[in-house]
């Protein structure tokens, strides 16, 4: 298995300068969620060129695709996750273009030792993460079935093995009131402003009391279009988190109590629903993620920091509940980093960035070697799920 996988890495390292200009291209054509047609041509354009069998769309999402490339051997299907969205404004400071980056560079150093692996390797291309979360749509359309292990990493400023993340619910709600002239005749109108501003409040109420890591955070989308008229409709987005589904449907509720308490209040009327999928909370395959720290030890990395929970949400968490999975961070070695900010997008673009990726490459596919050659750690990984799944069900 050693030998495979040092010509895995040859390759890769053969390949290190395309790797890397994919991840910059797609850092210079920053696209948000299913606009992602630039990185989507690009990547499906160099796995073709290799041999992989490309579906595109997938499941109707014209920048999801998939591609595959059989062994020849029966065997494991490893499922290589690349995300390429963008952030509104701020472009690639989370550092997709970096993930979608390494699992191209993982499979195209796999394909190199394709006569000697087993199974099929498949690249997902899942856009949306940052907002409408493809993941939870293939997830949900079974597009995922068929992969015995799904795998993906992420940026950051620590190297985490085993990150879970929190469930997360998108509401949006929408209050409406009556317009008046609001010098003239302000009696006459229903403030629609004024109950989502009471809504707030009543969330910020709330908040000391909320259990399981939970979080509510919201912005005003709409709040009426001229100050001398009563705001007659107002709309108002939240992301509420918290540790597991249970907990977070007990937040939605409290959040609903809040919505009914300002409408009472105001005199107005609201509704609500889910704007953007529901995020379940990240499920981490530790048989897998054991592999994969095996891995990054043998490459070199040792400053391994212990199992977090991250206070953020993830689409990879509802592929967690369909098939084993991990999505650790790696370290871009720049200091603290906050993510969704300029100077995380800095350190993507630099030099940081084009040593992480090809780290990252090399990981993913030396575990994916493990699992495709190793029918023991196969086994594991899958009884390990097996077990998850049957203590699901039982409570």
């Amino acid at each position: 298995m050693y030998g495979v996988k040092e010509r895995v890495s040859r390759a890769i390292e053969e390949i290190k300068d395309q790797i890397i200009q994919v991840a910059e291209a797609i850092f210079d054509h920053p696209e948000t969620g299913n606009e992602e047609y630039f990185a989507a041509d690009l990547l499906t354009g160099i796995l073709a060129e290799k041999g992989f069998k490309i579906t595109r769309p997938l499941c109707q999402l014209p920048t999801a695709f998939r591609a595959e490339l059989a062994t020849g051997t029966p065997g494991p299907r490893i499922g290589l996750l690349a995300e390429y969205d963008a952030l509104p404004e701020l472009g690639h400071a989370c550092g997709h273009n970096l993930i979608a980056a390494g699992s191209l560079g993982a499979a195209l150093g796999l394909a190199a030792a394709v006569r000697e692996l087993r199974g099929t390797i498949v690249v997902l291309g899942t856009p949306a993460e940052e907002s409408h979360g493809a993941k939870v749509l293939l997830a949900r359309e079974g597009a995922l079935d068929d992969l015995d292990v799904a795998m993906m990493f992420h940026p950051g400023d620590t190297n985490a093995v085993e990150v879970t993340s929190q469930a997360l619910e998108a509401l949006e709600f929408i209050f409406e009131g009556r317009a008046a002239h609001a010098a003239s005749s302000p009696e006459e109108g229903i403030n629609a402003l004024e109950a989502v501003i009471q809504l707030f409040n009543n969330i910020h109420a709330l908040r000391p009391y909320l259990k399981d890591e939970a979080s509510i955070h919201g912005i005003i989308t709409e709040g009426g279009v001229s100050p001398n008229i009563i705001p007659e409709r107002a709309v108002a987005r939240f992301y509420l988190r918290a540790s597991t589904r249970e907990a977070l449907n007990r937040v939605a509720r409290r959040v609903e109590d809040c919505a009914t308490a300002a409408a009472l209040a105001t005199g107005t009327r609201f509704w609500y629903h889910n704007y953007e999928p529901s995020y379940e909370a990240m499920l981490v395959n530790r048989t897998l993620a054991g592999a994969w720290q095996r891995n990054l030890q043998e490459l070199g990395v040792t400053d391994l920091a212990p199992a977090c929970r991250s206070r953020g949400s993830l689409d990879m968490g509802n592929v967690s509940r369909v098939v084993p999975a991990i999505h650790p961070y790696l370290s871009l070695n720049a200091g603290k980093l906050v993510p969704h900010t300029r100077e995380f997008a800095r350190a993507v673009r630099g030099e940081a960035g084009r040593r992480l990726v090809i780290l990252a490459a090399r990981a993913l596919a030396w575990t994916a070697v493990d699992v495709m050659l190793d029918r023991e750690l196969l086994a594991q990984i899958k009884d390990e799920f097996a077990g998850w799944q049957a203590g699901n069900v039982a409570t």
